[in-house]
């Protein structure tokens, strides 16, 4: 290919990090790639709450910026996609999927269980906020957003004594020093998507067969497990919801669970099978069935 590609990213350094991979995997392909920076409703209301801002926050401008010819690919944190693709754009590759998990940064160094009591830890994720108060209900979660690095800063100033961030943001960063803990699933299930890179091109795109080669299968049936689980769940749900899949290819191993704004049940379970997209679909309607049954729902 003769023109240079356009890959649409947002600004922030973990944001650029990652298309700066997707560019290098093009121009090892022989395809000419630069950054075009993309500023997202989620980047141009950063004191907003991140559920205020509605699905698709950091998602929505670079679809357009996409749809409208400005950019030739979209590289997004897959955690961010909503779990209902639009039928005109496709991800044609997820790069291979970085640690999944949860990390607790904090300031003396100690995990959840070495916190003092009643410390501060800033998320402004409710599914990290009723995970963290499952493990310790005397923590104080409060609202905290912005990039990775400033989280951190927050930490270093003494403004919490903890933040939760994902683990691979922190290793793709060069911060994987600042872990204290990275949580287990049995403490925190992931958000469905997390530490994984997706590739988005128009549908129709001659780009899609290119941008393809850099398709990592096993994260992509992770990932497509995990959104099925999500989207099955749907508006019938306002628990929040975690996922992990596994996949070495052929087999795919996902655990799921619903749980408690305040971290006071947790509803969980496993399945395993070859079909992702169905797994998520089956292990969605039963632990919703338990919910109910539970009483669970709010």
């Amino acid at each position: 290919m003769g023109e240079r590609v356009r890959v649409g990213t947002r600004g922030s350094r973990l944001a650029l990090v990652q298309a700066e991979e997707v560019a290098r995997g093009l121009r090892a392909g022989g395809v000419e790639a630069e950054l075009v920076v993309v500023r997202t409703a989620g980047d141009a209301n950063p004191a907003t709450p991140v559920a205020r801002l509605g699905v698709g926050a950091f998602v929505r401008e670079l679809e357009q910026a996409l749809r409208s010819g400005r950019v030739d690919v979209a590289v997004h944190s897959a955690k961010d996609l909503p779990a209902d693709p639009p039928p005109d754009l496709v991800v044609a590759a997820y790069l291979p999927r970085g640690d999944p998990r949860d990390a607790l940064v904090s300031r003396t160094g100690a995990g959840v269980e070495g916190l003092p009591a009643g410390a501060l830890v800033g998320s402004s994720s409710p599914r990290r906020r009723a995970y963290l108060l499952r493990a310790r209900p005397d923590l104080r979660v409060v609202e905290m957003r912005g990039n990775v690095d400033t989280r951190l800063r927050k930490v270093d100033r003494g403004d919490c004594d903890a933040v939760v961030v994902a683990a691979a943001g922190l290793v793709r960063l060069g911060l994987a020093g600042r872990i204290a803990e990275v949580l287990p699933p049995q403490t925190m299930l992931p958000a469905p998507g997390q530490g994984a890179v997706a590739v988005q091109v128009r549908r129709d795109d001659r780009l899609r067969d290119v941008v393809s080669l850099l398709d990592h299968l096993p994260t992509r049936q992770e990932v497509t497990a995990e959104q099925a689980f999500l989207r099955t769940l749907g508006a019938g749900c306002r628990l929040p919801v975690g996922a992990l899949a596994r996949s070495d290819g052929t087999t795919v191993r996902l655990e799921g669970g619903l749980v408690d704004p305040e971290g006071r049940h947790d509803v969980r379970g496993e399945i395993e099978g070859p079909d992702p997209r169905a797994l998520g679909e089956e292990l969605a309607r039963r632990l919703l069935a338990r919910a109910v049954a539970a009483g669970r729902m709010p």
